[in-house]
Formats: C-alpha cells, sequence, structure tokens
C-alpha cells in the first residue's frame, strides 16, 4: 500500500473536516481613521459580519443577520456598515445597515424575488447606494440612494445592466459603467444638468472592474478625475486616469500605471485621491503597490505571508491598509499595514521597464485576523506549469501531486468557473482532500480564463467555445505525455462554468475520462438564458452568443442534447436555491442519462444557492466526491471523508 492510500484509510476524514472548517476572513473594509476593521468571516459555520479594533488580533465580535454575508463596506462618517446577505444562501442579496456597535439593524433593499447590489457609500458617509436587478427580462435595472437612519430611498439612476461605482464628493456626478460581459462602458453623469458624458475611446469597450471619482490636482478647470481599472481597447488592464472638467466633461484620458508582466485587479483610494493602493496579478499571484498621485512614485508592499491577495482596503485617512492574504496551505487572512512604514522603509527606487516596480520593501505586517487551522505538513504546494494547446496558444496550470507519488497514477482535472475566473495559488480544501487521497489534481487555466491579457480572456467567445473545449483534451495530453497521469485513470470537475466544460469535454472526448463531477454546471445554454436571473441571461450574450441570432451554435454547444456520448460515470451537484445556473439544469442532464442507463449518481444541496457557503455543505460535497472519485479512479479503499449520502 502506498503513502497516500494508507493517507485515505487513516486519516483524510479528520483532515478533511479540519480544512473545511478553518475559519477565514475576507472583504475587508475600514472606519474612516484606520482604527477599527469590519469584514465576513465563517468561524461560526456560515459567514456573517465582524468588528474589531485593527490593532487587536483577535476573533472581534459578530454582528449576527438572518442571511449568509456577502460584503460589509464602512460608510464615510464611520457612522455605519452596508451589509449584502445572501437571501436564504441563495443567489440573490438583501441590503441591511447597522450600527459599527451591532445596534439599530435594517433591512433596506433586496428580498427572496429581488436581488439588490451594494454600492458604494456617498462620500460624506450620509447615504447608501443600492442597485435593484429587474426581475423580469426587458426591464431597467434602477439604482436607488437609501438613508440609513430612516430606510428612505430615493432615484439616482436607471439602464439596461447599470452600477454605480462612486460618487463625487458633492454628489453631482455618478461615475456609471454599463453594458455586458467583457463588453463595458463608462459614463460620468451631471445629475444636476441631466446629461452624462462617456468616458475612455467610446465605443471601445471592455472589462471595467473598479472605478473612482478624486478630487484632481488641476483645480477648477478640470475639478474631478475618474481612475478606471480597465482593459477597455487595451491589451490588458491597467490604470486609466480621465481629468473631469467642471460642467461633467472629459478631458484627455491616459495610462496612470501599467505592467507590461502583470494586469491591474484592485484599488482604493484615500478620501482626497493623494494615495492609492494597487494590487496587480502577476501570473496569478499577487503584488501591492502604493501610488502617490502628485509625483507618481510607486512604492512596492512586501513581506506578505501568503502569495495572494484577494481583498483590500485603504483607510480615508490613508494611514492604514488591510489586506486578505492567502495561500495553498492557509485560509484567506486579514493583515494590517502601516503606511507610513512602508513609505520610509528603505528599498525605494524608480518604476522599472514597461512600468514594473522597484524591489519590495521589507515591512512585516501585523495580523488582524488568524485562520484556526493549525500549520500542517498533510498540505499540499502546487506547482505552476506552462504548456501549448492543440492550436499553440500558451496555456498554464497548477499542478497538485500526493506526497511521494512517482510516475502515472490517478489524476483530477478542475475547471474553474467564470469563465472569466482565474485558478490561483489559493487554499482549496478540495484539491487538498483529493491530493490526500492519492489523486494528483491540475487545475489549468484554459483560454477565456481573467489575468492573461485581453486577448487571452476573449478567445473563447461565442465560436471560440469549441476551442475552449478543445483545451480540456490538451490539458490531458500534456498530462499523459508528462508521466503525471495514468491515461485509463483521469476523472474531469469543475463548478458553474467549469461544470458545463466538464460535461462538454465528456461528450467530445467520450473515450478519454474514467469519471466526471459536474458542480453546478449549464446543461443546455438555451434553457440556462430562459430560467437564469434576467440580468445575468442579459450579460452573458456578449460572452456565449444570443440566444435568438445564435441559438443553433448554443445548441450546438449544449452537453444535453448530446447526452447519448457521456459514457463515464458522472456525479451531478447543485444548489437547491440556485438561480444563476438554476438546478433544473442538473435535473434534466441527470434524468436524460437515467433515461439511456448511464451511471450517473445525483446530491442536492438544501439551502444553498451557486455558492455554497455553509461548512456543512461544503463538508458533504467534500466527502461525497472524494468516495466517488477514488472509486472510479480505482485509488485503493473509498476515502473516509464519513459515510457518504445516500444519492439521488
Amino acid at each position: 500500500m502506498t503513502a497516500p492510500q494508507q493517507q485515505t484509510r487513516t486519516g483524510l476524514g479528520d483532515l478533511a473536516r479540519r480544512w473545511v472548517e478553518a475559519s477565514a476572513s475576507w472583504g475587508p473594509t475600514m472606519s474612516p481613521d484606520g482604527r477599527q476593521v469590519a469584514w465576513v468571516g465563517d468561524r461560526n459555520g456560515s459567514p456573517q459580519v465582524w468588528v474589531q479594533d485593527a490593532e487587536d488580533s483577535g476573533t472581534g465580535r459578530v454582528v449576527e443577520f438572518p442571511h449568509p454575508a456577502v460584503a460589509v463596506h464602512w460608510s464615510a462618517d464611520g457612522q455605519w456598515l452596508a451589509c449584502a446577505l445572501a437571501t436564504d444562501g441563495g443567489v440573490r442579496q438583501q441590503v441591511w445597515v447597522v450600527r459599527p456597535d451591532g445596534t439599530h439593524r435594517r433591512h433596506v433593499a433586496g428580498s427572496a424575488d429581488r436581488h439588490a447590489a451594494l454600492g458604494p457609500w456617498t462620500r460624506a458617509g450620509h447615504r447608501l447606494v443600492v442597485t435593484l436587478a429587474p426581475v423580469a427580462a426587458g426591464e431597467p435595472t434602477q439604482a436607488v440612494v437609501v438613508d440609513p437612519a430612516t430606510g428612505e430611498t430615493g432615484p439616482l439612476a436607471e439602464g439596461a445592466l447599470i452600477s454605480v461605482l462612486d460618487l463625487s464628493a458633492d454628489e453631482r456626478f455618478l461615475l456609471l459603467r454599463d453594458g455586458t460581459r467583457g463588453a463595458q462602458f463608462c459614463v460620468v453623469v451631471d445629475r444636476v444638468a441631466d446629461r452624462d458624458h462617456p468616458l475612455l475611446a467610446y465605443p471601445a469597450t471592455g472589462s471595467t472592474d473598479v472605478g473612482l471619482l478624486r478630487r484632481s490636482p488641476a483645480g477648477q478647470e478640470q475639478p474631478h478625475i475618474a481612475y478606471l481599472v480597465t482593459d477597455a481597447g487595451l491589451p490588458r488592464r491597467v490604470l486609466l486616469a480621465q481629468p473631469i472638467g467642471p460642467d461633467g466633461r472629459r478631458g484627455a484620458a491616459g495610462v496612470f500605471a501599467e505592467r507590461e508582466d502583470a494586469e491591474l485587479e484592485q484599488l482604493d483610494s484615500d478620501e482626497d485621491g493623494r494615495l492609492l493602493l494597487l494590487v496587480w496579478n502577476v501570473a496569478g499571484a499577487s503584488e501591492v503597490e502604493l501610488l502617490d498621485t502628485a509625483t507618481r512614485r510607486r512604492v512596492p508592499v512586501g513581506g506578505l505571508p501568503g502569495p495572494v491577495v484577494t481583498g483590500s482596503a485603504l483607510s480615508r485617512d490613508g494611514s492604514r491598509l488591510v489586506l486578505c492574504v492567502e495561500g495553498p496551505e492557509r485560509p484567506r487572512e486579514l493583515w494590517r499595514v502601516d503606511v507610513a512604514a512602508v513609505l520610509s522603509a528603505p528599498g525605494d527606487g524608480p518604476a522599472g521597464a514597461g512600468g514594473a516596480p522597484p524591489a519590495q520593501r521589507a515591512v512585516r505586517p501585523a495580523p488582524v485576523t488568524v485562520s484556526t487551522l493549525p500549520p500542517s505538513g498533510d498540505l499540499v504546494h502546487p506547482t505552476l506549469h506552462r504548456f501549448s494547446s492543440h492550436d499553440g496558444l500558451e496555456l498554464s496550470g497548477w499542478l497538485y501531486r500526493p506526497p511521494g507519488a512517482h510516475g502515472p497514477g490517478p489524476a483530477m482535472l478542475s475547471l474553474h468557473g467564470g469563465p472569466e475566473a482565474q485558478e490561483r495559488p489559493v487554499f482549496s480544501a478540495q484539491h487538498q482532500a483529493m491530493v490526500t487521497a492519492g489523486i494528483t489534481v491540475f487545475a489549468p487555466n484554459v483560454r477565456g480564463s481573467s489575468g492573461f491579457g485581453r486577448a487571452f480572456v476573449h478567445a473563447d467567445d461565442r465560436l471560440g467555445r469549441w476551442d475552449a473545449i478543445a483545451d480540456v483534451r490538451s490539458c490531458v495530453e500534456y498530462l499523459t505525455g508528462h508521466g503525471l497521469a495514468d491515461p485509463d485513470r483521469i476523472a474531469v470537475t469543475g463548478r458553474s462554468y467549469g461544470g458545463y466544460l466538464t460535461l462538454a469535454a465528456l461528450v467530445a472526448f467520450p473515450r478519454t475520462f474514467a469519471a466526471g463531477v459536474d458542480i453546478c454546471g449549464m446543461s443546455d445554454l438555451l434553457h440556462f438564458y430562459r430560467e437564469s436571473e434576467p440580468w445575468i441571461a442579459a450579460a452573458a450574450v456578449s460572452k456565449y452568443g444570443d440566444p435568438v441570432a445564435d441559438r443553433d451554435l448554443l445548441r450546438s454547444l449544449s452537453p444535453l442534447p448530446r447526452a447519448h456520448r457521456i459514457t463515464a460515470p458522472l456525479l451531478v451537484v447543485h444548489g437547491e436555491l440556485d438561480t444563476n445556473v438554476p438546478v433544473g439544469e442538473a435535473h434534466r442532464i441527470v434524468a436524460a442519462l437515467r433515461a439511456l442507463d448511464r451511471p450517473v449518481s445525483y446530491l442536492e444541496l438544501a439551502g444553498e444557492g451557486h455558492e455554497y457557503r455553509r461548512a456543512s455543505s461544503q463538508l458533504l460535497l467534500l466527502q461525497t466526491m472524494a468516495a466517488f472519485l477514488t472509486r472510479h479512479l480505482r485509488v485503493g479503499p473509498p476515502a473516509r471523508c464519513g459515510d457518504g449520502p445516500a444519492l439521488g
């Protein structure tokens, strides 16, 4: 018996529970003076809002809500927290407000029937922006402003797929984003003149992730400046700056910060716009900088305890930043950094070629929250592999090998969602459990993934979907060609779009895989368009195709009509309350395969939506998946993750 098999027999159950139940903290926000921090954490088994003094390193105090928490924003005046909650754990969200001490809790928007998206606070901090999604196709999206003390709302803006990115300090100007996925544009709305002014090189479009309106050093001629994280008309995401005149008209836009080796993915600012916080994505890892807008001086922040920063916040007074940091061996934790210490530490220098930063500065961050997962030798650190797809396009992926593994053995492809998401070296209880069970995990970034530039993320649009499906086969060929996987013992798995890609690969390559696990994936793209949330379906047209104009393409790309080609044993998992990829996508593919007498198992997670937010649900999924794969990949005795459920 090999070492991995011995671990499977004796210890995976305890390890899996420890990994799933290890607390994590994310989504930090700070009081204006940086003295207090609020975040979302799952220390109690389900995400809730927590608050504590920034100088402490404890557990904080929990602010209880009736639904799992998704995000929290601190008001500019320091008097309120605005919280986004997942209604009953599903896709649709509600917005609540509460005082930082936990009093005066109030529900202000959203319900089981209507999704409400949490927006920014007004710069004076007295009111909150909320965006109300349409209930039916063809209805507009509405942005409103809410008084947290009374719950009264007032109209702000209306449009197709709009979201409010920011407001000017005097609330005259709104920075709005509109458009479908990867085809977004931004405008500044003058609320006094009731006019809007397009930004960037309109009508060029792209992905715009963050936008801020701040005071401009140019004075009265151009009193405001818009900072945008965007790839509109550009090869990769950069920081663009565009002056805004007193009447809202745009000045000449220019690249304010860029890197040839990275994409910008996070941005924050102090209140006056003098200091910016930048987080760059460098081949999946994160690099953090502070940028002085007056001098354009960029100062790196080093010494972080993990490779990936998944959230960040700069206090409004510019004194402190809090970063959410994680890695393969540690769940998400919050760390604070003193800004003055960063700016005064030795090691600064001019930016290098292509905007590359100088050497990172030796500043030691301090913990705000620490995961309950103790250091363990049972966790595996992945290695990054690069290889060519069928048409020569360079792909990459993170390889997790069982300790002591030599030569080909059982393996699992894990396909991320999105498809614009990105596989990165973060903590994954699923990957670690499969490796402990003796299964090599390869988590690739096929075309369509973010983090590799505009051309790569759009390489799978519409007809490019065929090439994305072919990328899955290229991943298998890489594993088998380098002796990393036994060709007869490879599984394909994925969630959301990755679940769709799993089904599509099983249809396209029926003899390639020994098993498959589809987690909340689409089985029929036309049904998906009809049954998904209206705003989700409308935004997806630029990515997958139009359900009317591209009907034949969507049908040919859908796994359900070709379910007869699926011969490998399949496990289908779906959340009961999923309205992003509705649960009918699972019911139909399971029914089709059962009618064909094919080996298919089904697990429906009660009380869960598209994201599985409760530790109990995550553990049940991991238990079921480990037992299913160890059986069908012939990894010896089923993993002792506990007794698996009775599958429907």
